[in-house]
């Protein structure tokens, strides 16, 4: 089953919590603190891997966990940090944010990595806490929370070789006879559903990755018929070869055809508009008068096309047209991306935290030091919840509160920790 988009949750491994202790010792009275801190949580990497081809496993297992960090313990001995999580995708991977819509990475080559996940950091020991003003601290931090996603995976298949062309236009039978691949064959529009490859051999080692892709049709761009589906696996090839139906069977017109196709690419692309594109003629078997094939082909090379006659179902002119493809394989030069110098600075509100008003009529703190700051401290023990409100003050929280309108008995939310204010 080819499956080529996903959609999957992530989540880095929590840090590890510090320990609370005191060293305990024969004659050392008073041996200080020396709760060791937690261990680094995991990270969730991808790694793309060249002996996948789908990402079908995706649609059986959809969430990731990494490990958690391990805890500090006595003696200030120091948590294990967990081993990372490493996720294989398929080559040409495209990793997305769902809510954002931002593009992670791209994981084209064998062995590329990316840490879509970074994991928290270990919670400090109380040894760490150890100050001229506090010589015996009793609180340790717990681990920082790991990060976490929802994303898209987006797959476009890598070949060298694309097969473009309206539906039934014999696409399927072109690279049935041309490698070992087996893509359904039959007299209706569509049999072909998915992208299928094949590896086309010349001789020797001289071969390439050719790709049936669905068949276009007008609207493609706007997402009508298989559109996007289709489109975003034309992006990875390098050369096209636009399959045309010049015995016109079915009604259809080749120079018609022709135009409408190169017209989806360029609405949904200009890159795509501009690859190479040779010319296959197909099913000149059919062809009965002597007119039509000399004027067709005459009509692309008049616009500068290569045009090759072929007949898929016995096989004549595609070795002469696979030659040619592989020609321009091992001559291609990839196209050199336009660069835009312009510098964009993005404006920053001057607060470390932003203040909202819930439906539930709770005051929503959120920002990335105060959530962690939270879900780091153990707020059951004294000590540590007095440098919590330490740091509350900093912060200038109950003004910036009382600002926003939050009055005695308001309740405030800061991650999944609630508050009842008091002035």
């Amino acid at each position: 089953m080819f499956i080529d988009r996903a959609r999957v949750f992530v989540k880095a491994g929590d840090g590890g919590d510090g320990m609370s202790s005191f060293r305990r010792e024969k004659y050392v009275p008073n041996g200080g603190p020396s709760g060791g801190d937690g261990g680094q949580g995991a990270d969730v990497i991808l790694k793309a891997d060249k002996n996948i081809n789908t990402l079908v496993d995706f649609r059986y297992k959809r969430q990731f966990k990494a490990p958690k960090g391990g805890n500090g313990e006595s003696a200030n001995k120091h948590g294990r940090g967990a081993d990372d999580l490493i996720i294989p995708v398929p080559l040409g991977t495209v990793v997305k944010d769902e809510e954002s819509g931002k593009v992670f990475c791209d994981l084209v080559h064998d062995g590329d990595t990316f840490v879509i996940a970074k994991g928290g950091r270990g919670g400090r020991g109380n040894a760490r806490f150890l100050s001229s003003s506090n010589r015996a601290p009793t609180f340790a931090e717990k681990g920082e929370p790991g990060e976490e996603h929802w994303l898209q995976l987006e797959l476009k298949v890598l070949a060298d070789v694309g097969l473009l062309g309206y539906p039934s236009v014999g696409k399927s039978s072109i690279l049935r006879k041309v490698s070992k691949a087996q893509p359904e064959v039959a007299a209706y529009h569509f049999t072909t559903l998915t992208p299928v490859l094949g590896v086309v051999t010349i001789s020797g080692d001289r071969s390439f990755v050719l790709a049936d892709i669905p068949g276009l049709i007008e609207g493609a761009s706007e997402g009508v018929g298989l559109g996007h589906n289709f489109l975003r696996h034309v992006e990875r090839t390098n050369i096209l070869i636009h399959v045309l139906d010049v015995s016109g069977m079915e009604g259809r017109d080749p120079k018609v055809d022709f135009d409408a196709i190169n017209e989806e690419l360029r609405k949904y692309s200009e890159k795509l508009a501009g690859k190479k594109q040779i010319v296959a003629l197909n099913k000149i078997d059919l062809v009965f008068d002597e007119d039509t094939i000399p004027n067709t082909k005459a009509y692309f090379e008049d616009k500068g096309y290569e045009v090759f006659l072929i007949n898929a179902l016995s096989g004549e002119g595609l070795p002469e047209l696979m030659e040619r493809a592989y020609y321009y394989v091992e001559n291609y030069e990839p196209e050199i991306e336009a660069t835009d110098d312009t510098v964009m600075y993005e404006a920053k509100p001057d607060t470390e935290f932003i203040i909202t008003r819930g439906d539930d009529a709770a005051f929503y703190i959120t920002g990335k030091r105060i959530e962690r700051l939270v879900a780091m401290t153990n707020l059951d023990d004294d000590q540590s919840l007095r440098r919590f409100q330490r740091i509350w003050r900093f912060m200038e929280l109950d003004n910036k509160l009382r600002e926003k309108g939050c009055q005695e008995g308001d309740e405030v939310v800061i991650g999944d920790q609630r508050f009842t204010f008091r002035d």
